[in-house]
C-alpha cells in the first residue's frame, strides 16, 4: 500500500476515499448510544480512518424518525462547508460492512481535551463562536463537551450531529459563554453566505432535499434569517432544557 498520511490529502481526495474506498472494521467506538464503528478505509493509493455509523445500530428516538440520523450527519457537514468554516469532518453517506450509513473522517484528536478544557484560550475565541451559530442554525438538539475535538495541529472540529434540524426549537448545548455578544463579522458573513446557499434551486438545496423534509429546510432559512436579523448570542430559555446530558 503507498503510504499516504491523512494530512496530505485534499478535502476532494478525503471525500473520494469515504466514498469509495473499502471499509473495514476495526471495532465499536465506546460511550456512543449507538452502534459506532472505528474503519479502516483503503482507495489506492490512499487510506485512512472514518467513523461508521450504520443505519441498522440507531437507537429509536421518540422525536427523530428511525433512519434519518445518517442524513442529519451529512446535512451538518454541508451546511458548515455552505458557511465557509468547515467545522464538520468531510461525511458522506454510503452502504458499509453493516448497511447504509453515515462515514466521517476520523479526526486524529487529543481526547483529554473538550469545549470546557480549552474555552477559554483566546487562539479559539472566533471558532467558538462559530460553533455557537452553528448549533443554532442547525438546532443541534446535543452539543456535548466532548463533541468539540482538539486536533494534533490545534484545529477544532464539531461531531455528533444525527440529531439535528428538528422543526421544533431543540437546541441542547454547553456551548453558553457568548450569550448577548454582538455576531463577530465573520460569523455574520458566512451566515450571510449560508442564506444566499439556501436560495431556491440552488446546489446546496438540491443537496439537503434528499437529507431532510420541506419542513425542515424551511425551518433552517428561518432560523439563518433570524440570528442575521437578531445580530446576537442568544441566552438559554429559562423554560426549556437547554443544556445537554452528559454535559461531557
Amino acid at each position: 500500500m503507498t503510504d499516504q498520511p491523512a494530512e496530505r490529502l485534499t478535502a476532494e481526495q478525503v471525500l473520494k476515499l469515504l466514498r469509495e474506498g473499502s471499509m473495514s472494521i476495526r471495532g465499536l467506538l465506546p460511550g456512543s448510544s449507538n452502534y459506532t464503528f472505528l474503519a479502516d478505509v483503503v482507495h489506492e493509493p490512499y487510506h485512512g480512518l472514518a467513523v461508521y455509523k450504520p443505519v441498522q445500530g440507531e437507537s429509536p428516538l421518540w422525536d427523530f424518525p428511525f433512519g434519518t440520523l445518517s442524513h442529519r450527519e451529512l446535512a451538518a457537514y454541508l451546511v458548515s462547508e455552505a458557511l465557509g468554516w468547515h467545522l464538520v469532518p468531510p461525511t458522506v453517506v454510503r452502504i458499509g460492512p453493516y448497511g447504509k450509513g453515515a462515514v466521517q473522517w476520523f479526526i486524529d484528536a487529543d481526547f483529554r481535551q473538550h469545549y470546557f478544557t480549552f474555552r477559554d484560550d483566546p487562539a479559539h475565541h472566533l471558532t467558538v463562536r462559530k460553533i455557537a451559530a452553528f448549533d443554532l442554525v442547525v438546532n443541534n438538539a446535543d452539543r456535548k463537551s466532548g463533541h468539540c475535538l482538539l486536533d494534533r495541529e490545534g484545529r477544532i472540529w464539531a461531531i455528533d450531529h444525527g440529531i439535528c434540524f428538528h422543526v421544533q426549537p431543540k437546541l441542547r448545548t454547553v456551548i453558553w459563554d457568548c450569550a448577548g455578544e454582538p455576531l463577530p463579522e465573520e460569523v455574520v458573513n458566512g451566515l450571510l453566505r449560508l442564506r444566499e446557499a439556501l436560495e431556491p434551486g440552488s446546489d446546496l438545496v438540491q443537496s439537503l432535499e434528499p437529507l431532510l423534509s420541506a419542513g425542515e429546510l424551511r425551518a433552517l432559512v428561518r432560523r439563518t434569517e433570524a440570528l442575521l436579523d437578531c445580530g446576537v448570542y442568544p441566552a438559554p430559555d429559562p423554560h426549556r432544557r437547554c443544556y445537554p446530558w452528559p454535559l461531557v
